[in-house]
């Protein structure tokens, strides 16, 4: 899915991001933070505009964006659903949480449902180490997390 390029113009909102960290040190991490911010996902279609903003090369900017996992190149479903699988998590049934999410939802890690309701993705660390397995829905923090308490989490999140 494409940028909403209508109403204000788009090349203007992602101009109006870049403005807002003009002059830092570094500022394609911020910049495309805001991105995220303000569109929900970092669209491909402002590679080419942050390159000519912040004199980077398209390679340099999208090199970034696929590096780091939190950048996301569609928006998101309602609810984001992210599973830890670092070690200590693997150690206490991560792995099994992870398949049961998979055939719950129907879903491959990164991915949202066909309905656009949830979007689930893996992380290497919620630092909840613990009380794994962990999981964060819409930003809250959840440990000793199974199969049964998982689809709770889920439903309550996404229930109208």
């Amino acid at each position: 899915m494409t940028a909403d390029r209508s109403n204000e113009s788009f090349d203007d909102r992602v101009r109006a991001v870049v403005a807002a960290h003009r002059g830092e040190r570094g500022a394609l991490l911020p910049v495309l933070h805001g991105i995220q911010d303000e569109f929900g996902h970092v669209d491909p279609a402002v590679v080419p505009i942050l390159a000519e903003e912040l004199n980077l090369s398209r390679a340099d900017v999208h090199g970034v964006v696929t590096f780091y996992h939190d950048f996301r190149d569609r928006p998101p479903g309602q609810s984001t659903v992210r599973i830890c699988r670092a070690e200590a998590c693997q150690s206490v049934g991560a792995e099994a949480l992870v398949a049961h999410a998979r055939r719950s939802l129907g879903v491959e890690l990164g991915d949202t449902t066909a309905d656009g309701r949830v979007t689930v993705d893996q992380v290497f660390c919620l630092g909840n180490c613990a009380l794994g397995p962990s999981v964060q829905v819409d930003g809250t923090m959840y440990g000793r997390v199974d199969a049964a308490r998982f689809d709770s989490l889920v439903g309550k999140a996404v229930a109208p």
